[in-house]
């Protein structure tokens, strides 16, 4: 959605390093926000995404406007189970979020029609539903997960870390750091509930308002509580006034 940062830049470098053309999109997407006052917030730094994506070595910015990606005659996506996927997490918080990103996300794939879609993990939940609808829909697109970009402190890349106070910032690399310990905790044999609510209650007295901090299986997103193998962790709190997100992936 643009407010570029070295995160999406490693996106478009490993498309460029696995395919011979490389697209990126651009566009504010209004369906997806639950409060009109975010979509204001939202930075548009058109002029200075499109200087950077051409020193990525991108070759070609697609930025529609809104009329072009929902025109007047509705065009909407076929309908698939998203199997509870969209009603966890993100889903419980931001109710009608992920009908917005599918439909954004099917209208591009029909516009551009690409070869590969590239996703990065920090929105686990999102590439998550994204690849449940390639699978349900049989879309010719491949999708590929690319690891989350992170500042030298922890805190993953995000357009929304320049809105965090001094003071904030200075806190924020803690959430990377609980959720290493919660990796290191459910390796270890700890009971997930347990550490969970432990984790929960000691962010909580840091000052951050928390909304969530799940244990789910990595590829149907609902809760788990004895880890088999594999699982992801995932995380979503306010600091002060920005929302932030992010998860660890853990296998065993």
């Amino acid at each position: 959605m643009g407010a570029l940062h070295q995160g999406h830049l490693d996106l478009i470098r490993a498309s460029l390093d696995r395919n011979c053309y490389t697209v990126c999109s651009i566009f504010v997407n209004p369906t997806q926000f639950n409060d009109p006052k975010d979509l204001e917030k939202y930075p548009r730094t058109l002029s200075s995404d499109s200087e950077m994506l051409l020193k990525a070595g991108c070759n070609l910015l697609y930025a529609p406007d809104v009329t072009e990606i929902y025109p007047k005659v509705a065009i909407t996506p076929p309908s698939f189970d998203m199997m509870g996927m969209d009603r966890v997490m993100e889903g419980k918080f931001r109710p009608g979020h992920f009908d917005g990103v599918v439909q954004v996300v099917y209208r591009l794939l029909d516009l551009v029609k690409p070869d590969q879609l590239f996703m990065g993990l920090k929105d686990y939940q999102q590439q998550a539903i994204i690849g449940r609808m390639i699978l349900a829909l049989n879309l010719p697109v491949f999708l590929v997960s690319v690891e989350t970009t992170r500042e030298a402190d922890g805190l993953a890349m995000s357009s929304r870390n320049a809105r965090l106070t001094p003071e904030w910032r200075a806190k924020a690399p803690v959430i990377y750091e609980t959720l290493h310990a919660i990796k290191i905790d459910i390796l270890a044999g700890k009971n997930i509930d347990h550490v969970e609510a432990f984790y929960f209650s000691k962010l909580t007295k840091l000052g951050f308002r928390m909304e969530y901090l799940d244990s789910c299986n990595p590829y149907t997103l609902q809760p788990i509580h004895k880890f088999k193998e594999k699982a992801v962790v995932c995380i979503a709190l306010w600091a002060g006034e920005v929302r932030l997100i992010d998860n660890i992936l853990i296998m065993a």
